[in-house]
């Protein structure tokens, strides 16, 4: 029986690579793409594939937000993430959110569709050269402390975004439709519960949730 896979990755180069490797595979069947979060969740909805490969790093809404939403309501589709970023945290997030499997975008086109496979089976792959010992760690650390961006309102996940970006707490008020002062408050406070200090900091961390685009 063939595996049926969507691909959701925001450079269409990168989705065509990975629809030939797969549609290469015997036992595999890709049966859509998509090139942001909000259209990776219609497809899934819509297509109902057994594996989604996603990219953590998607515009509209985060790999993430994706895998939360599909895990709150309770879809069956598998998740392998298929990302740039190898550490530790940004895989224990992933698995934390529901994927199944991890493999970074570095790693062999065997590893990849080993990944597949896997998570068609509801079995747990992570690519070289992620360490199972060190993620499980990370996992246990993760568990035991509660998830600080959780407790931040939605417009306060706005403008961490949007000052994650960059922009002045001006440019933030004219984009969001609110002031100057009440952006530079939402951004001061989103700061205090995140428990982060300063510009970089706060971009580091937006990268980490895949929150913002490289």
């Amino acid at each position: 029986m063939s595996t049926s896979v969507l691909i959701a990755d925001d450079h269409v180069v990168v989705r065509r690579g990975v629809r030939a490797l797969l549609e290469g595979e015997p036992d595999m069947t890709v049966v859509g793409e998509a090139c942001d979060g909000l259209e990776a969740l219609e497809q899934v909805m819509h297509l109902l594939p057994d594996v989604l490969v996603l990219d953590l790093v998607l515009p509209d809404i985060s790999g993430l937000a994706v895998l939360k939403q599909l895990r709150d309501r309770h879809v069956a589709t598998r998740v392998v993430v298929l990302s740039v970023h190898a550490g530790e945290v940004y895989v224990a997030d992933a698995l934390r959110y529901g994927a199944v499997a991890y493999v970074v975008k570095d790693a062999s086109a065997s590893e990849l569709i080993q990944g597949v496979r896997c998570a068609a089976r509801n079995q747990r792959f992570l690519s070289s050269p992620l360490s199972e010992e060190r993620i499980e760690a990370c996992l246990d650390g993760l568990a035991s402390a509660p998830d600080a961006y959780e407790s931040l309102t939605s417009r306060e996940r706005e403008v961490l975004v949007l000052a994650a970006e960059g922009m002045t707490n001006p440019d933030i008020g004219a984009r969001l439709g609110i002031s100057s002062r009440t952006a530079e408050t939402h951004r001061a406070n989103l700061l205090r519960k995140l428990g982060l200090k300063g510009q970089q900091t706060l971009t580091r961390f937006a990268i980490r949730r895949g929150l913002l685009e490289l």
